[in-house]
């Protein structure tokens, strides 16, 4: 006989998730601060996003943005290069900026002890930084050095190639967001400058702070620290009107001798607002590429052989969106690889199953606190929402209705966006891979220099 234990405890299912509720407070000057109190969380993460999308860049000096981001710290009225650094590195302050198709997000993570400081750091990069000459003309090299990597990267040049052939030449994502080397080449510390005085207004943008609050006066500080910031609000470009694609094409990047080739394949996607709510989408996109158990990989790493991985899933954009698969195969199988990745995701039109619904749901849903556990993810997650026009109770709420999603919803979702026009782009050797890929006969191909 087998001898009595213990009883197996029981094991419930996990509760409903929310994301952090945090305390907002509108400033007079149109800043909105967000605070996250996260407890555990010693060392904070600030993220203040300001509205400057891309589209405001001056044409002839795109990239500007991006240079102006890089050297935010590189000096200020009050302390010269060196000075800031040697600050910022005694307050154990990791400061950040970056700018992307939205806006800028300027990142500071400091511990509590030294947020007094830390802010008033942020105070002196984003409010009175001086773009020393040598400095900008140091980030603009680098920028050029990037642009020549970027091309000799197939997973960059894919990517570049694919938004050239997708969105019209006049829309500004067409092109890279750091610029090209014609604009970034005109780019100089006066136009840094003056881009900077333009879009750097406190008016819509917002500061989130998540950390183990305790009993700092968040607002209070941020008040004091970045007094005297009184310049209004950024006009945000309209709209963009883009036409949805109508014929498939591919574009084949000429990459001689090649033994591996890229494959970058997309189509549009809905936004975060889109009617009928954004929840199916994440879900979508991880059971077709957003695991090695999907639908992708299933075939063409696990029965083929032909690649490490492919991913896929939807991307919002601040008008609209996009659907995007990419991956490396070999090139002797690049041709078939691209078929068979086309037929999977037009496969998904025929819909999912209830055991693959649920066990999309089960994991999104269920990853969600681990997804969000840290400061700096709270932070990343509000300033993100924050440039779209959201707050994380979006989150919340698309959480929630994804775990009322039904197999007949996933499949109207996917249907109303995959409709079987693709535009693919293949980076390897032309010479090898051109008649094999018109022989798929999925649109056009287009062969372009490397």
């Amino acid at each position: 006989m087998t001898p009595k234990g213990p009883r197996r405890p029981g094991v419930r299912p996990a509760p409903p998730w929310s994301f952090p509720v945090p305390t907002v407070t509108e400033l007079d000057n149109g800043l909105r601060v967000v605070v996250y109190d996260t407890p555990g969380q010693h060392v904070w993460s600030l993220r203040l996003a300001l509205q400057a999308p891309l589209a405001g860049e001056p044409v002839d000096l795109e990239g500007v943005g991006t240079i102006m981001a890089r050297t935010l710290d590189e000096g200020s009225e009050n302390y010269d290069v060196e000075q800031m650094a040697e600050l910022l590195e005694r307050r154990g302050v990791a400061l950040g900026a970056g700018v992307g198709e939205r806006g800028l997000v300027v990142e500071i993570d400091v511990t509590r002890r030294q947020v007094t400081g830390a802010l008033e750091l942020l105070a002196e990069a984003v409010l009175r930084p001086t773009f020393p000459e040598a400095q900008v003309r140091r980030h603009i090299r680098t920028r050029l050095a990037e642009i020549d990597q970027e091309r000799t990267h197939p997973g960059q040049r894919a990517a570049i190639a694919f938004a050239a052939a997708f969105y019209p030449a006049t829309d500004r994502l067409s092109r890279p967001t750091g610029g090209t080397a014609a604009t970034v080449e005109r780019i100089t510390r006066e136009a840094v400058a003056a881009y900077h005085a333009e879009v750097v207004r406190p008016g819509g943008s917002v500061l989130t702070v998540a950390g183990d609050i305790g009993a700092v006066d968040v607002v209070g500080e941020v008040e004091h620290a970045l007094r005297g910031w009184t310049r209004g609000s950024l006009p945000v470009p309209p709209a963009a009107q883009r036409p949805r694609v109508k014929r498939s094409s591919i574009v084949l990047v000429d990459r001689p001798g090649s033994v591996q080739s890229e494959i970058y394949v997309g189509c549009p996607g809905p936004g975060r607002n889109v009617p009928g709510g954004w929840a199916p989408f994440p879900v979508l996109g991880y059971l077709m590429g957003g695991s090695p158990q999907a639908r992708l990989d299933a075939v063409l790493r696990e029965e083929k052989g032909y690649t490490y991985g492919v991913r896929c899933g939807f991307r919002p954009r601040r008008d609209g969106g996009l659907f995007i698969a990419s991956g490396s195969v070999r090139t002797e199988v690049t041709a078939e690889s691209l078929g068979l990745l086309l037929d999977i995701l037009e496969a998904g039109r025929d819909g999912f199953g209830e055991a693959e619904t649920a066990g999309g749901v089960d994991f999104l849903c269920h990853t969600a606190p681990g997804r969000y556990a840290t400061a700096d993810t709270v932070a990343d997650e509000a300033a993100q929402r924050a440039l779209e026009g959201l707050t994380t109770e979006h989150t919340t709420r698309v959480l929630q209705d994804m775990r009322e999603l039904t197999p007949k919803r996933l499949r109207k979702a996917y249907r109303d966006w995959i409709d079987g026009t693709w535009t693919s782009v293949v980076v390897g050797d032309a010479s090898v891979l051109k008649k094999s890929l018109r022989k798929l006969d999925r649109g056009e191909v287009t062969v372009l220099p490397c």
